[in-house]
């Protein structure tokens, strides 16, 4: 095999809650990752040189800082692998929109070349790596909807509903960094069991829990945009931002509805229908051209 083409798909954050913070100063997390149709389209094709040639259609990520780059890299260095590759980027995932957009594109690339490459490694060893580049990226790799714990890396699959999701694009670029170090940041958010955790297009969990993302108040507070959207969105069903934002989005269980809402959007909003889906359409396609063996709770980290 000599090219190959693969998605790489966007995610929501059913919900998100800080629970601690690591004595290194990563904070733990418990949340539910779930994909949505959304998807970036990437390009492979072996290189004669002994080296990685990015081309995208965006140009506000220089390919040093590039995750695909890092990724291509990462696994050169630890396979001490001396074959080139071509990748085309084409981006259609909003950049800051706590989509997941740069992970995924991690998790395709480490994927890819490991096809290309005839590294063979198994699932678990590429998400051991991608998680020395982001802590989503192993969810990317693992291709189900899971319930994550630790920084995001602990993965369990989960079956939640698969609702139509309508999605607001705030006009602003959110910094994770800066929500993470705010001092406003609830980091003590009671730990939940994940068999109390009942996800429905309500989104209000369990009948003595209120499932919600920690990262909103400081968002808020800090992008104007953020809470506009969270507020206009409240109007006709439960908002929520994603990951660490600034994307916000609400649940139906019909396109229809989401239509109508989609119909009354503000022009200073961009938005979306997505269908929300448990299986990724990387993982998907993997299975289908034969290039990985998928088996959900077994490809743990």
């Amino acid at each position: 095999m000599a090219s190959l083409t693969l998605p790489s798909p966007a995610k929501i954050n059913r919900f998100l809650h800080i629970v601690g913070r690591r004595t290194d100063g990563y904070h733990l997390l418990q949340t539910v990752f779930q994909f949505i149709d959304l998807n970036d389209t990437l390009h492979f094709s072996l290189f004669s040189e002994n080296k990685i040639e990015l081309i995208s259609n965006i140009d506000t990520i220089k390919n040093e800082n590039n995750l695909i780059i890092k990724a291509a890299k990462l696994l050169k260095k630890v396979t001490q692998n001396r074959q080139g590759m071509r990748i085309v980027l084409e981006k259609q995932i909003p950049i800051g929109g706590g989509l997941g957009g740069g992970s995924s594109n991690a998790a395709t690339t480490l994927l890819a070349l490991n096809t290309l490459w005839n590294l063979n490694l198994p699932l678990s060893t590429l998400m051991r790596l991608g998680a020395q580049l982001g802590a989503d990226v192993p969810f990317f790799i693992y291709g189900h909807a899971a319930w994550g714990e630790g920084i995001g890396d602990e993965l369990t699959p989960v079956t939640p509903d698969e609702p139509w999701v309508l999605l607001l694009i705030p006009p602003c670029q959110i910094s994770t960094p800066k929500l993470y170090s705010d001092p406003r940041l609830t980091r003590d958010t009671p730990r939940l069991r994940i068999e109390a955790v009942q996800l429905s297009d309500s989104e209000q969990g369990s009948s003595t829990t209120v499932l919600k993302n920690d990262f909103e108040t400081v968002a808020k507070l800090r992008y104007p945009e953020v809470s506009a959207a969270l507020n206009w969105l409240n109007q006709f069903g439960t908002a929520r931002m994603s990951g660490s934002g600034s994307t916000v989005f609400a649940l139906f269980d019909s396109y229809d509805k989401a239509k109508l809402i989609m119909k009354k959007l503000p022009d200073s909003f961009k938005g979306w229908i997505v269908k929300s889906n448990l299986i990724s359409p990387l993982a998907k396609k993997a299975i289908d051209d034969k290039i990985a063996n998928y088996k959900w709770g077994v490809a743990k980290r």
